[in-house]
């Protein structure tokens, strides 16, 4: 094994062009590379390309060469969409149980738990049991939609 690994020319049959490029290709580990600051609307695509006012050479604004960067902050400064699952039935049964919508945030969820259980504790109600069966439903739905991620 030894005699043929010495023997064995992986350039055999390769053309000095091709010799150069997989010289070159060495250099960096045979991975892809690009140019310093290149990026999707450097080469052609309009992606990520800066909006906004007199873009010069390469996108940027000639009087605000961190053009790129003030697009980024208007797009930070803009609300977060927030985008909720698909409720399971049984999580929209524990919201109900605790009179919210679907679209209810975790802090309205927690503030209409406390609500709900202010209101229906056996102390505040002289230990009516409708009162307390009503207060188990609600404690169950919120340690649901705990566990479910929703609060």
């Amino acid at each position: 094994m030894k005699a043929y690994n010495a023997t064995y020319n992986y350039f055999a049959g390769m053309d000095d062009d091709a010799l150069a490029a997989y010289q070159k290709q060495e250099e960096i580990g045979h991975r892809p590379t690009w140019k310093v600051g290149a990026n999707s609307w450097a080469h052609g695509t309009s992606e990520g390309a800066p909006t906004g006012g007199k873009a010069g050479l390469g996108g940027f604004n000639e009087h605000d060469p961190h053009g790129l960067f003030a697009d980024r902050a208007r797009k930070g400064r803009e609300e977060p969409v927030e985008r909720r699952r698909v409720l399971k039935p049984i999580e929209r049964k524990s919201l109900d149980a605790l009179h919210l919508t679907e679209t209810a945030s975790k802090a309205e969820i927690k503030a209409r738990f406390k609500e709900l259980v202010k209101r229906h504790h056996p102390d505040a109600n002289g230990g009516d049991t409708r009162s307390a069966d009503t207060l188990r439903e609600i404690i169950q739905a919120y340690n649901y939609l705990k566990k479910a991620g929703l609060v």
